[in-house]
């Protein structure tokens, strides 16, 4: 798992260890973009060239340069998502163009669950989605490996208690 640079809170020994996400949901996400766009490619380019025309079949060249331009912003997407735990809350942050960091209290938190669908378990990915007292605050960390995620439901579990505001 990568670690990222250690983000400054303004407080000597306080910096979070920033944690990010593994390669496996960028190669799970690109892997979506590849089919899609394989989708698309047959969609532009065969109808078109059965129903008027081979040269209408030009088309099927037309998802391939969005296609290329997504599997880029993927990566950068990818790599924009970390998390960090804190003393007392938990850090994350997203985004490439508008970045966004979310800060939860562990004392909030009232339900953390950890989801996996068909392709994520087929991927080895599962996602913690974190609940809390305010519906503005629920967060979700992505594609982590299931042995991390389950490690930081326990985690956040057991600080709610902790604080003995949530869980």
């Amino acid at each position: 798992m990568e670690t990222g640079s250690p983000a400054r809170t303004g407080v000597a020994g306080d910096e979070p260890v920033w944690r990010g996400l593994p390669p496996g949901l960028l190669r799970m996400r690109r892997l979506l973009l590849v089919v899609w766009t394989g989708v698309l490619v047959l969609a532009a380019g065969l109808l078109p060239g059965l129903l008027a025309g081979p040269a209408w079949a030009a088309f099927a060249l037309l998802p391939p340069a969005p296609a290329a331009w997504a599997w880029l912003l993927l990566g950068r997407n990818w790599h924009s998502w970390r998390y960090a735990e804190r003393a007392d809350d938990l850090l994350i942050r997203h985004g490439v163009l508008w970045r966004e960091e979310t800060v939860v209290p562990y004392g909030r938190m009232q339900l953390v669950e950890v989801t996996s669908g068909p392709l994520e378990r087929r991927f080895g990915l599962a996602g913690v989605q974190l609940h809390t007292a305010a519906a503005a605050t629920d967060a979700v960390i992505p594609g982590l490996d299931p042995a991390e995620a389950e490690r930081l439901r326990d985690r956040l579990t057991e600080l709610g208690e902790a604080r003995s505001a949530g869980l």
